[in-house]
């Protein structure tokens, strides 16, 4: 199956946004790809205030996902709304990742459980926890390829999620994201290299790329990563795609070349 990742460079300018992502999922469409990838927060990226005014339930949603909606249909694909702003129940937001298919049915919802609070060197504050509320559980979804297990940018660092979607038959993992530029340059690669390789799966990364708004920067290069760990695709610095084949035999040939995931034994803590 042809797949497409998409890197964005999202700003708070939600028009602009949405026709950035309407021009590469078209495009993508039409290089022949079936299931494309948009990253996280890939209809905005600004002020808290700003991203409350354009939140929407789901699955009823609102301007922005029907915009969605229709993108899905008119190009035919697979698409992976990579981190939607979701209106959670509590006032906040859920950061979602949110499959249609290409009659622009909500085929699966996951909402990114762990939340990304830190303070780097470079001086950039992320709260995530204060607008955004935590999902409590693991998704997976049908695509034409197979399972795919869906997560968001942070739950990249924990692998414990990653397992548990290959124990209910993942064969590609989606990580759609929006890494800082600081964490990026050391970790990015490792972090989705590991997952394929542990769980001898597909790595599916769309990413934002470059300056949004303020200090946030976000690294870029979105990526496909195979089974045996091996980077098949990848974006450089800008907006663009990166395509590539995915094939549900290399899933199996990794896991009976080296049949890890058979040997994992519990152990006591």
């Amino acid at each position: 199956m042809l797949t497409a990742v998409v890197q964005m460079r999202t700003t708070p300018d939600v028009s602009a946004n949405l026709a950035a992502a309407e021009h590469w999922v078209k495009r993508a469409a039409d290089r022949g790809a079936a299931f494309v990838g948009l990253p996280e927060a890939f209809a905005f990226i600004g002020p808290d205030v700003e991203k409350r005014a354009i939140l929407e339930p789901l699955p009823d949603g609102g301007p922005i996902l029907d915009r969605c909606i229709r993108l899905a249909q008119d190009a035919g694909v697979h698409l992976l709304l990579g981190g939607f702003h979701e209106q959670a129940s509590d006032g906040r937001a859920h950061n979602t990742a949110v499959h249609l298919t290409p009659h622009g049915e909500i085929a699966a919802l996951y909402r990114k459980i762990h939340l990304f609070d830190v303070d780097l060197a470079d001086g950039t504050r992320l709260a995530e926890s204060a607008s955004t509320a935590p999902g409590d559980a693991a998704v997976v979804t049908e695509i034409p390829f197979g399972l795919l297990g869906l997560s968001v940018c942070y739950d990249v660092r924990f692998p414990a999620l990653y397992q548990a979607l290959v124990e209910r038959g993942a064969i590609a993992l989606a990580v759609p994201s929006a890494f800082t530029a600081s964490t990026g340059k050391d970790h990015w690669h490792v972090l989705l290299r590991a997952r394929a390789i542990e769980c001898q799966a597909y790595v599916i990364a769309p990413a934002q790329w470059g300056p949004h708004w303020k200090t946030r920067v976000s690294f870029g290069h979105s990526l496909i990563v195979d089974p045996w760990g091996c980077v098949i695709a990848e974006c450089s610095d800008g907006e663009g795609l990166a395509m590539a084949d995915l094939d549900p035999a290399k899933v199996r040939e990794a896991r009976r070349a080296l049949p890890s995931l058979e040997h994992k034994r519990p152990f006591t803590q």
